[in-house]
């Protein structure tokens, strides 16, 4: 009786001891994925803003819109519904001063060939700003690292 009461408390003890190797591996186990997944995301993160600054592309406001009171803000570029891939831009247009005017926009692939052109009647009175479709010729795509030139 004596050996059995012997066998049942070191089965216990080995029992306990094992759940409380397994909740503390565990434990580690949890603690160090928590680290690695933290670490990914901020590397995934990282190298995708360093993508975006790469190859986004660029846009250039003409010193003569400058001086008429024109300025841009955010900016995206899309597939036309009408057909073509990335040929549209749409723009952000701040009016200082007001305006009323034909833009032109001239786009750059990253070797400085012109790969498109697009007008539009803008019109703004001072303090508006609204958003502004550029369409361009179904042919058009606005590569990444595109230089766009508003004029």
């Amino acid at each position: 009786m004596k050996t059995s009461i012997y066998i049942v408390v070191l089965a216990l003890f080995t029992l306990v001891s094992c759940e409380r190797v397994k909740t503390k591996t565990q434990e580690t186990i949890n603690a160090g994925g928590e680290v690695v997944g933290k670490s990914a995301t901020e590397f995934v993160e990282g190298v995708s803003e360093g993508i975006d600054k790469t190859l986004e592309a660029k846009l250039k406001l003409s010193p003569e819109l400058q001086k008429k009171g024109v300025k841009t803000g955010k900016f995206t570029i899309a597939d036309n519904p009408q057909g073509g891939n990335d040929n549209m831009l749409t723009l952000y247009i701040i009016f200082d001063k007001d305006y009323d005017d034909i833009m032109f926009v001239k786009v750059f692939d990253k070797n400085g060939l012109e790969t498109g052109r697009a007008k539009l009647e803008v019109k703004g009175a001072k303090g508006d700003a609204n958003y502004f479709d550029f369409t361009f010729n179904e042919r058009t795509e606005i590569e990444y690292r595109s230089l766009i030139v508003i004029e």
